[in-house]
């Protein structure tokens, strides 16, 4: 690691260094008096984010004491096979389609053998799969009641049934299934590819997230599959933008101040809002929606991002 000042970092940023890299820090401090020496700190520390910890050796006994606690009290609630391991807890729910249809929610457990949804008070098991039975589990984009857009999951098990899902982080339930699972699921949709989930093009992206004063760039992640663009911030626990190719209607230029030294941003437009994003890349980033969104629509409204004129180029 080399040290680095950039202007435009932000307390996000912090965060997502100390969560990803880490950082450490090798401190004499000497707190004087009137120039007279009183208090000497000597300070060596390592800081960053468990899963970096844990990568580089540190703080292993803490996590294996962790996962016994997890493992001992989840089992009170939930029963588990002797040899079977809980891999990922999220909070999620299963939609009930029979005499009445509602979601019932809960939380939603993978272990080593089965994909479960249970409710611990009253204790129920709302749903289960074994891993060995599902023979597909896909991202299902659905409105919610507000109107906002929802990625649900739908899981085809090798009986010809069907469930849908929700989990507080769809996507990577999904491809813990799928991990786990230990090769590729093929899709239950013609529209999500074997590799939706591998990111198209991924990397830093600001978000002008609309404010009653205006506007402020929010910096986060930006990542596009063969499903959706999304953009979240290290702050936030769900993507705060979410897109599938289907609901692009408009993408152009825009003129507009932003947090990168490019002169223009991207406006992707849809039938409920419109965003605006901006990235250091953001001519790549163009090239691959524009491929991405054609890829979906028959007769795409995409703008053209350069016209030519008589004096040169002009950005719209």
């Amino acid at each position: 690691m080399q040290p680095t000042r950039d202007p435009r970092a932000t307390l996000p940023d912090l965060i997502e260094v100390l969560l990803n890299k880490g950082v450490y820090l090798n401190l004499d401090l000497i707190i004087s008096v009137s120039d007279i020496p009183l208090i000497g700190v000597n300070l060596r520390a390592t800081i960053a984010g468990i899963e970096t910890m844990l990568e580089y050796g540190m703080m292993r006994q803490w996590d294996e004491d962790t996962r016994k606690w997890v493992q001992q009290s989840v089992r009170a609630h939930l029963p588990l096979a002797e040899d079977e391991e809980i891999i990922a807890k999220m909070a999620g729910g299963h939609y009930q389609d029979n005499f009445y249809r509602t979601w019932r929610p809960g939380s939603a457990y993978l272990t080593s053998q089965r994909l479960i949804i249970h409710r611990r008070d009253p204790a129920e098991t709302l749903w289960q799969a074994k891993l060995s039975s599902i023979e597909s589990i896909t991202p299902l984009s659905e409105p919610s009641i507000g109107g906002e857009e929802r990625i649900r999951i739908l899981v085809r098990l090798d009986d010809g049934s069907e469930s849908k899902l929700s989990a507080l982080e769809p996507e990577r339930l999904i491809r813990l299934v799928q991990e786990q699972r230990g090769a590729a699921l093929q899709p239950s949709t013609g529209r999500v590819s074997s590799s939706s989930s591998q990111p198209l093009k991924q990397g830093r992206m600001w978000y002008l997230e609309a404010l009653s004063g205006g506007g402020t760039w929010r910096g986060g992640e930006g990542t596009l599959t063969g499903h959706d663009l999304t953009w979240k911030s290290p702050m936030d626990s769900r993507a705060l933008v979410r897109i599938s190719a289907s609901q692009v209607r408009n993408l152009h230029w825009e003129k507009h101040d932003n947090p990168t030294d490019k002169a223009h941003i991207l406006f992707v437009e849809t039938e409920r809002s419109s965003i605006r994003l901006a990235a250091d890349d953001i001519d790549g980033w163009y090239d691959e929606l524009e491929q991405w969104s054609a890829s979906e629509q028959q007769d795409p409204a995409v703008g053209n991002p350069r016209e030519k004129t008589d004096e040169g180029e002009s950005w719209h």
